[in-house]
């Protein structure tokens, strides 16, 4: 079954190894973190690389290296991260590619649009510190 407003698979994953960077103290290696995601570790890997490019997490190699945040986790928003990955969230709300009506015409009206800015605003003003505590909500 499809998904109206879906996130890519990088973005997702960038997303769930920022939160578990989030999570432990000290720095992770890529295999971990990619054991405990169950994700490709090469797939992580290039993940990794595009967060270590925005300045979003740092790694060292060596004994005691790793991945781990390059920022405080109350500094980070999910929107941060997701731009990482994807760049600059669609700022239309049509679901083809290319736009086949104008705006005026759509068949959903301005309904799909109101649900990504939803979901901009969302990410836009969760840190990780937010989502972890989120999480560990019962």
């Amino acid at each position: 079954m499809g998904d109206v407003l879906r996130v890519s698979e990088r973005a997702a994953l960038a997303i769930h190894a920022m939160v578990l960077l989030t999570e432990v103290d000290g720095a992770l290696s890529s295999g971990t973190m990619a054991e405990r995601l169950q994700a490709s570790q090469a797939h992580l890997s290039k993940v990794l690389e595009r967060l270590a490019s925005a300045g979003l997490v740092a790694s060292r190699r060596g004994a005691g290296g790793g991945y781990r945040l390059a920022q405080p986790a109350d500094k980070i928003v999910l929107l941060d991260v997701y731009e990482a990955l994807e760049g600059s969230p669609r700022r239309d709300g049509c679901l083809f590619a290319s736009p086949v009506c104008d705006e005026d015409g759509c068949i959903l009206g301005d309904r799909i649009e109101r649900a990504r800015q939803d979901v901009q605003k969302a990410l836009a003003t969760t840190t990780l510190a937010q989502a972890v505590a989120k999480r560990r909500r019962p």
